[in-house]
């Protein structure tokens, strides 16, 4: 296993996250430091995707494209304890990469992972294995996923192609024999970013980063996947979410793409209510964002901002408040943000490019 190796970026990193202020207005007093960093073995980790951990078993999965697998660490040893293989990997093209989103599945005994050549890889966590491939017959990658546990449907989202296919959801069961339940195009979108299935209603919200082929407007896609039928398309303005996750109250953090490179839009972060379907509070100091998501135990939302105002960083926000706090330095292309809800710890793959570490996770936390 490769040891990272500790840059003056590094040095430079550590100093300005111990010299973070501490967070005012929250639940409770926290200040958020590097703590530690996981060597990933292999080929230096470059090509990453999403994160998700399994609260019962502290069990990290990774999706890692350099690799082409999925990655499996002990979030409680910080430490790397084994990788599935068979995942198509980095093309050289986003569009075609994978693995790509992933969810635990039947009560988490499965992992299920979209891969670039548009079909979801089922992995069993016991063997450690893919044991199924299911196509869902798109040109380019199949992307993010969420899964709705009461009615056992997965939910994942695939690019469309101008002038060929619309975007489109597919919801696939995972009960035995995978069945496909359902192809839904979304015509209004030229991308489909991240699901988030809310247990309070049942109903799966998916951000779109761009609608009607504007350049300031996308949306939030609300979906009953009981009925396979988009109920409505909530207009989200001057944000192009990507990032989504469920917070308190009926509150959602957006990670917004505004601000990046590819934007004509200022950055911009946005908290949304599920309620009354609006942007209740925003900030220009984070964007050119993708994943986001809450931690509990620190009373944070978190995003990960890869082209962040003033370099590539974390952002932190108040989930009480709806205020931010601070961007904290990180490696380039900083989008990964997955969260273990059982020590509060914000788990940040660092690729090899940047000098950070050569590759490995980041992990940060209350210390």
């Amino acid at each position: 296993m490769r040891t990272p190796l500790i840059s003056p970026i590094v040095t430079t990193l550590i100093a300005a996250v111990t010299a973070a202020s501490t967070i005012a207005g929250a639940a409770h007093a926290a200040s958020v430091k590097l703590l530690t960093m996981i060597p990933v073995p292999g080929e230096p980790i470059e090509s990453y995707d999403i994160g998700t951990v399994d609260e019962k078993t502290h069990l990290y999965y990774q999706t890692d494209r350099s690799n082409k697998s999925i990655d499996i660490f002990d979030v409680t040893k910080n430490k790397f304890v084994g990788r599935v293989a068979g995942f198509v990997g980095f093309t050289g093209n986003g569009n075609t990469s994978g693995g790509n989103g992933i969810s635990l599945v039947n009560n988490s005994t499965e992992v299920w992972s979209g891969d670039g050549d548009s079909t979801v890889k089922v992995i069993d966590l016991k063997q450690k294995k893919i044991i199924d491939t299911i196509s869902t017959g798109g040109k380019k990658r199949a992307n993010e996923t969420d899964f709705d546990p009461a009615d056992q449907i997965l939910l994942i989202g695939n690019d469309g192609t101008e002038g060929v296919e619309p975007s489109f959801v597919t919801l696939i069961s995972t009960k035995p024999g995978h069945k496909i339940l359902a192809k839904i195009p979304i015509e209004r979108a030229r991308q489909i970013d991240a699901p988030r299935y809310n247990p309070k209603n049942g109903l799966f919200y998916v951000s779109l980063p761009v609608i009607d082929n504007t350049n300031n407007k996308g949306g939030i896609a609300v979906i009953d996947p009981r009925e396979a039928k988009v109920l409505r398309i909530i207009e989200v303005m001057d944000c192009a979410p990507q990032g989504l996750a469920l917070g308190p109250d009926d509150h959602v953090i957006l990670g917004c793409n505004a601000g990046s490179s590819g934007s004509k839009i200022p950055p911009l972060t946005a908290v949304f209510d599920l309620k009354t379907e609006t942007v209740i509070a925003s900030t220009p100091k984070m964007g050119g964002s993708d994943m986001a998501g809450y931690v509990e135990k620190l009373g944070l939302y978190v995003v990960g901002g890869r082209e962040a105002p003033g370099g590539s960083s974390i952002g932190l926000i108040d989930a009480k408040t709806n205020e931010w706090i601070q961007n904290i330095p990180a490696p380039p292309n900083a989008h990964s943000v997955v969260i273990s809800h059982s020590n509060g710890h914000i788990l940040v793959p660092s690729g090899k490019t940047g000098g950070f570490c050569g590759g490995c996770i980041l992990v940060f936390g209350e210390k």
